[in-house]
């Protein structure tokens, strides 16, 4: 039989407690993709893309709207996709739809604004404006709405200014921009709050329904 032996400066107990090292995690998780441009619902990545992840309390702050039913919005100025000044005061008189989206030519992004867009003349015959905000520039805008026919004004909300004011919620832990679609009445009140990040086509549903009862 083999011998075993021990060796004196470790005494059993030791043995029986070493521990294993506990593996370490960064606060960055380095989201590496296979192209140069992957999307995914509005998230536009590039291979040195970092996904930074927030404490608790951050993620928590990140959910909570500043536009609720019932309340008047912060009022904006900002440059549609032919470079004019549009205010939220110039729709007051009937109802507006006011969208917030991630990015123009995004897939979740192309698929809300084209079922907004054959949905328009519903809008319309509701009384109803379309309005559609992102961070993009007006050429950006431009484009998007030149290419897939949209009817409706898209605002550019560089530096994302008013999405902060009114408390567009983010998702993934505060890396995608919200998707979130605001229904005001002829007064500019909010009357109707619908998120839906990752099913874009329902928001034309949700507010075309809720126009109907107003």
């Amino acid at each position: 039989m083999a011998a075993i032996t021990l060796h004196t400066n470790r005494t059993l107990p030791s043995l029986l407690h070493t521990q294993t090292p506990k593996p370490t995690f960064s606060h960055n998780l380095s989201l590496i993709s296979k192209s140069s441009n992957s999307q995914f619902h509005g998230l536009k990545l590039s291979n040195s893309s970092n996904l930074s992840i927030p404490s608790s309390a951050s993620a928590k702050t990140c959910i909570l709207a500043k536009v609720s039913e019932g309340t008047l919005p912060p009022v904006f100025t900002l440059r549609d996709q032919n470079g004019k000044t549009v205010s939220l005061s110039k729709f007051k008189g009937k109802p507006v739809v006011v969208y917030f989206y991630p990015a123009d030519e995004t897939p979740g992004c192309t698929k809300q604004a084209c079922a907004f867009r054959d949905s328009y003349e519903k809008f319309k015959k509701a009384g109803a404006e379309v309005v559609g905000i992102s961070g993009d520039g007006s050429e950006s805008h431009k484009a998007f709405a030149q290419k897939y026919k949209l009817p409706f004004t898209l605002l550019s909300d560089e530096g994302n200014k008013v999405r902060k004011e009114w408390g567009v919620p983010s998702d993934l832990f505060g890396a995608l921009p919200g998707r979130q679609t605001y229904v005001l009445d002829k007064n500019l009140v909010c009357r109707l709050v619908y998120n839906n990040q990752f099913q874009p086509e329902k928001h034309i549903d949700e507010t075309l329904k809720f126009l109907k009862t107003v």
